[in-house]
């Protein structure tokens, strides 16, 4: 999209499709009365399931607004309408704010956190309490929230001018609020794009910050005798790969639709494929990274937290014999069956879904191009980051589960989470909407 035609972006609003509108409704609703169920049959179950979810969709929704900042930054013409599908997924932003004010008045810290049940082990006091971990993370997710509302208001702005005189309704009277004071075309357009260059650096580093941190205390902390540097990269990493597979998978639906499938052209699936091809290898290569140091450490208050989720054969115990020590170091001692300790096969699961298909399936040109192909293999990403966040998370306290993740509640809650971030994207980019395309490629 050239800038010639970026200054003639229109939002393009649309009726709510249904019954999609409706499914996703009642899947949101599903997922409230598994919870509250689960909240009274099996807390435990029922928070870890919360938990999980809870990391999928913020990491998500905030790197769908994350991207569109870096296209920003880098004057970036090539995504088009892609950049409104990332920044429809920054609309439930403001809902992972909500979610975590549920987490901590609901007290889900006595079912996660083994350091608030029983106290912070020795020399972790003064940042393993809830008054400083809650109070940072709260803190870090509401002026993520303002950061994120601020720039999605100055990127819709400039493509509701004309919405505000001819919309009817309520997309009418949304329109002549976020507009006021309009300057014309030209003008709200340099505006616009002046508060987007001003806020999308701001965005980005307190996101690399404060994410960070956020994943280190709702995350790594529930194992509190590990501790890794490059755990919060990678499980942030992770969320903006899943906001590419988002991209990706959410551009290819939209093929067909009235008014934006024309701009959902082969060459921005192509490119986004390339985006979701090399994010995967950069996935796998920050896990590899971390996972080889603490392997040749092997160090046992390093090594546990791989231990739970890998099982015994992928962290050798090498201090522990003369046989176990020369076996660490004259090969690789790998039996498919020790697959079945701990959570050995979820863990190849993920893999599978994350890193080996994305990067054999979309080695060529064709595959990138193809939205059946593209499509399928974005949708099994996004399948193995949502158990990848499971990993994370149920390993920490319920040790040799296995597949504890995989249960009526846990389906239920899940497909609650999945709904109700649905439904918040279709009203985002249909009532309001996002969904805004150039009149022209």
């Amino acid at each position: 999209m050239s800038s010639s035609t970026a200054s003639v972006e229109k939002a393009n609003p649309r009726s709510l499709p249904q019954p999609l509108t409706a499914i996703c409704a009642a899947a949101a609703a599903l997922g409230i009365a598994s919870f509250v169920y689960g909240v009274n049959a099996d807390p435990t179950t029922a928070w870890l399931s919360f938990q999980s979810n809870f990391v999928f969709y913020a990491m998500m929704a905030q790197a769908g607004v994350i991207l569109s900042c870096i296209f920003t930054l880098v004057n970036a013409r090539w995504p088009g309408p892609l950049r409104r599908i990332a920044e429809g997924l920054g609309a439930w932003v403001p809902v992972t704010f909500v979610l975590i004010l549920v987490s901590y008045f609901g007290g889900a810290g006595d079912y996660l956190f083994e350091w608030q049940r029983e106290g912070a082990m020795y020399g972790k006091e003064p940042w393993l309490n809830e008054t400083r971990l809650w109070g940072t993370d709260i803190a870090i997710l509401g002026v993520m929230t303002v950061l994120s509302l601020l720039f999605l208001r100055a990127s819709i702005r400039p493509t509701l001018g004309s919405m505000a005189s001819n919309a009817t309704g309520f997309g009418k009277s949304m329109a002549q609020r976020l507009t006021a004071g309009w300057r014309g075309d030209a003008e709200e357009l340099q505006a616009a794009e002046a508060r987007k260059r001003a806020l999308a650096p701001i965005t980005c580093l307190i996101f690399a910050l404060g994410y960070s941190v956020l994943v280190f205390d709702q995350v790594m902390s529930m194992e509190q005798g590990w501790f890794s540097n490059l755990f919060g990269a990678f499980v942030t990493w992770g969320g903006i790969l899943s906001a590419v597979a988002a991209i990706a998978l959410i551009s290819v639906l939209h093929r067909n639709s009235p008014g934006i499938g024309e701009h959902m052209t082969e060459k921005r699936r192509h490119d986004i494929g390339k985006m979701l091809f090399a994010f995967s290898i950069f996935w796998m290569y920050l896990f590899f990274s971390q996972y080889l140091v603490i392997w040749y450490g092997n160090l046992p208050e390093e090594t546990l937290f791989f231990r739970d989720r890998l099982g015994p054969q992928f962290v050798i115990d090498k201090g522990f014999s003369e046989a176990a020590w020369a076996r660490a170091w004259m090969g690789f001692d790998f039996d498919i069956a020790r697959l079945g300790e701990a959570y050995g096969w979820t863990s190849m699961l993920v893999w599978t879904c994350c890193w080996i298909v994305p990067f054999w399936v979309l080695l060529g040109q064709y595959p990138k191009k193809n939205p059946y192909i593209l499509g399928t293999v974005a949708t099994i990403v996004l399948i193995g980051l949502w158990i990848e966040r499971n990993l994370l998370i149920w390993p920490s306290v319920v040790k040799d589960g296995g597949f504890a993740w995989f249960g009526g509640v846990q389906m239920g809650i899940a497909v609650g989470f999945l709904g109700a971030f649905s439904l918040v994207f279709l009203v985002y980019t249909r009532v309001f909407p996002s969904l805004a395309v150039p009149d022209s490629d």
